[in-house]
């Protein structure tokens, strides 16, 4: 078995690479900040005074305001956005140039935020992200940027002269000494506990701490859809898994067994055969669950992964690229015939953005008519979006029907082939392209575990995320029926916004149960639930609060963007979307292979009514 040395700090360094004195979480947070915001106090002066102005001086309630007025308006925003700097652009050693190109990401997702954004809401004015309102504030941006880029380089200097820069250091703790922590799988709940357990100064503990996963990515599976609707890039919504726990040692492989009487994980693809545990965390997450309904695995296309988005992406883009030279109107009504399986959250998010990308690029095909597209959605209940209210999901099938989008609702899928869908009502849609999102089961190799498992196949986790028979493993996420106090269904559910805050408990009670100290159960209470539309429309429940329309879109994208890992993929993204309001979709095919399309065979039903194009656009 190899080893692996325990990349941890010191004794007497803290995990945070901005701080090299063991100082406290938040007197860490305080000096970052601090030295940030006296940064940008310092490009802001040097900007000025190069007679620029900062991007948002109309920020001013006063329209008329003195010259005085406009630069101390100008001084607050610039230390605000300085302290926002030097909190979340992280500084390495020798990473001047990676801190000042963070500052000006920061400072272009303000400009893109604050001049084109508040600035018109505080004024009276409806945003309206259009070319003429960029070109009118290109000085700021102008103005933005080398604010960023100063500010940057001159946190990076101070922080070098305060000596917080440090580099890994292995641990002089004997191996054989060490509590080894080893968590399989690279999603939220996984890497959340492994940030968590860098924050707990795991070198104080004797912890070793070691991740595996099968990506070396965190992969933000909510924009998924966007990916697919090639409305994102699809490397901007991951970002490095080494680059987010930089102190934890991390192995790229696929675990192939769990052997938990003696405490060891086999592995495959990777020079490491196994690996030894003291404690061990299962975030494996989960994988499509067809129901063993006959053809719909082998004709069918998921969305679980980067791999399988830009897949069905070039998939969606390639059959308008065939339908454009078909002459055969039954060969081209099947291929723009677009099919989704389930109602829920993937399903509906799924449908409208591939409604979306197909007809914002439709211009490219002039020989495909509008009212050929069909999308079709199949959901076993009788309304979709079952997790939101009743009102809201009402309004959401209102808004898709409304653009065309025909709903089969309180039937399932009976089985598939390459050309057609049957559903269990007898109905056949004859189409080249069906994506699953109708089910979803933990990954199988939990079943090999003795221990309780629920209806789904994952464990059932005590409220503290212990699981009961098996020493020294915990559950979490998707792999998980962890009790919730404030549900009726009795366990709380697999979403991302449970598996970050069960990531950073279940860290803590590792640390608890190394120290002597009683671990705590898990208690959260949902904040809400956002579900995009296409068509800057979204839904959104928030504590109770109903909305939806365009605010919610804006509400949507804002959560979502905060949430983004990194303040690199945060600026990607805004970029994305900023293009996205200007340009149509891209329809450049990552795979060109041409794919052969066999004869398809003659419908057994009715022709269709297509839409028209006066209800679609």
């Amino acid at each position: 078995m190899a080893s692996y040395g325990s990349l941890v700090p010191s004794p007497g360094m803290s995990n945070d690479p901005n701080n090299q004195q063991g100082q406290p979480a938040s007197r860490r947070t305080t000096i970052t900040v601090a030295t940030g915001a006296a940064a940008g106090l310092l490009a802001g002066l040097l900007v000025a005074a190069f007679s620029f102005t900062l991007p948002i001086e109309e920020v001013s309630l006063l329209p008329a305001g003195s010259a005085a007025t406009q630069v101390v308006v100008h001084l607050l925003v610039a230390t605000a956005l300085g302290a926002a700097i030097g909190y979340a652009v992280p500084c390495r050693p020798r990473g001047h140039a990676a801190v000042a190109t963070g500052g000006t990401l920061t400072a272009l997702l303000w400009w893109l935020v604050g001049p084109l954004t508040i600035v018109p809401l505080l004024t009276g004015t409806s945003p309206t992200w259009s070319a003429e309102d960029a070109a009118e504030r290109f000085p700021n941006l102008v103005a933005a940027l080398l604010f960023g880029s100063l500010t940057g380089l001159i946190v990076a200097v101070m922080t070098g002269l305060l000596g917080r820069e440090v580099s890994p250091v292995h641990n002089d703790r004997p191996a054989e000494k060490l509590t080894k922590v080893v968590i399989l799988g690279g999603g939220f709940g996984g890497v959340a506990a492994a940030k968590r357990l860098e924050e707990s100064q795991p070198h104080r503990l004797g912890l070793d701490v070691t991740l595996v996963s099968a990506s070396n990515s965190l992969l933000f599976t909510p924009m998924l859809a966007e990916v697919a609707g090639s409305a994102l890039e699809p490397q901007h919504i991951s970002s490095p898994v080494r680059a987010s726990i930089p102190r934890t040692n991390f192995v790229r492989a696929a675990v192939s067994s769990i052997d938990a009487d003696a405490k060891v994980i086999h592995l495959s693809g990777s020079p490491t055969e196994q690996l030894s545990y003291d404690h061990l965390v299962l975030g494996l997450g989960s994988v499509p669950h067809f129901r063993d309904l006959p053809g719909v695995e082998e004709n069918s296309f998921t969305l679980k992964s980067l791999d399988d988005a830009v897949r069905l992406r070039n998939h969606v883009i390639g059959r308008l690229e065939q339908a454009d030279v078909t002459t055969d109107p039954i060969e081209r009504q099947r291929l723009l015939t677009f099919a989704v399986a389930g109602g829920g959250f993937a399903g509906t998010e799924t449908v409208a953005e591939l409604f979306d990308l197909a007809h914002s690029t439709l211009r490219y095909y002039p020989r495909v008519p509008i009212g050929e597209l069909r999308f079709v959605l199949v959901h076993s209940g009788q309304r979709i979006l079952p997790e939101i209210g009743p009102e809201l999901a009402d309004y959401a099938l209102e808004k898709l029907r409304g653009r065309g989008i025909e709903f089969h609702l309180g039937v399932r899928v009976a089985s598939a082939t390459a050309d057609t869908l049957t559903l269990n009502d007898g109905t056949a849609i004859h189409n080249d392209t069906f994506v699953w999102t109708a089910g979803n089961r933990p990954n199988p190799l939990l079943a090999g575990l003795k221990c309780e498992h629920g209806g789904n196949g994952g464990i059932i986790a005590q409220p503290t995320m212990a699981v009961e028979g098996l020493d020294g493993v915990w559950a979490l996420g998707d792999n998980a029926s962890i009790p919730d106090p404030f549900s009726e269904d009795g366990y709380y559910p697999p979403t991302a916004q449970h598996a970050l805050r069960q990531g950073k408990v279940l860290a803590d009670n590792i640390v608890a149960t190394v120290t002597g100290r009683p671990p705590k159960s898990f208690k959260f209470k949902a904040i809400g639930i956002l579900v995009a539309l296409g068509h800057r429309t979204a839904v959104a429940e928030v504590r109770g609060i109903r909305f939806s329309g365009i605010v919610a879109w804006l509400f949507w994208r804002s959560v979502y963007l905060s949430k983004l890992p990194g303040l690199e993929q945060k600026a990607r993204v805004l970029f994305d979307w900023t293009l996205d309001l200007f340009f149509p979709r891209d329809i450049t095919l990552t795979d060109n292979a041409i794919i052969e399309t066999p004869p398809a065979k003659p419908p057994t039903e009715s022709p269709k009514k297509f839409p028209t194009e006066s209800n679609v656009r």
